[in-house]
């Protein structure tokens, strides 16, 4: 029987020295050794995509709104259309002027027949209970 004999390399060695030092040593440094890697950047990574999130979901609420008014508008519209006079329960807006309104409000209110009333003042209650 033969032997193979394997020859055994030593590891390669880093700038460090260490042997066999994984690259997860160094991202540790990193942080340490810039606290911006750190802290900063994750924050404004953070930041940035998650009003980007965001966006996202408002957009799409906007435009499932967006669907939903369109097919309420449909519906109207085809009410219209199989009506034979026009729509059905039209909207009939009366012409109104600021005159009229004027007149019903003093119909509703007599700005003539009014009676005075002394209200109390904060400082009298205290006065009369001493």
């Amino acid at each position: 029987m033969t032997t193979i004999e394997a020859r055994r390399e030593d590891p390669p060695k880093n700038k460090g020295g260490m042997v066999g030092e994984s690259s997860g040593a160094s991202f540790k440094r990193w942080g340490r050794k810039y606290p911006f890697v750190r802290y900063g950047l994750p924050m404004i990574s953070l930041t940035v995509l998650g009003s980007v999130g965001l966006a996202h979901l408002l957009q799409g609420s906007k435009d499932i709104a967006k669907v939903k008014d369109d097919n309420e508008w449909e519906i109207i519209e085809e009410r219209k259309a199989l009506s034979r006079t026009g729509p059905i329960e039209a909207y009939k807006p009366r012409k109104i002027s600021l005159e009229e309104e004027l007149k019903a409000l003093q119909e509703k209110v007599n700005i003539n027949d009014y009676e005075y009333k002394k209200l109390p003042r904060p400082t009298d209650g205290k006065s009369g209970q001493q």
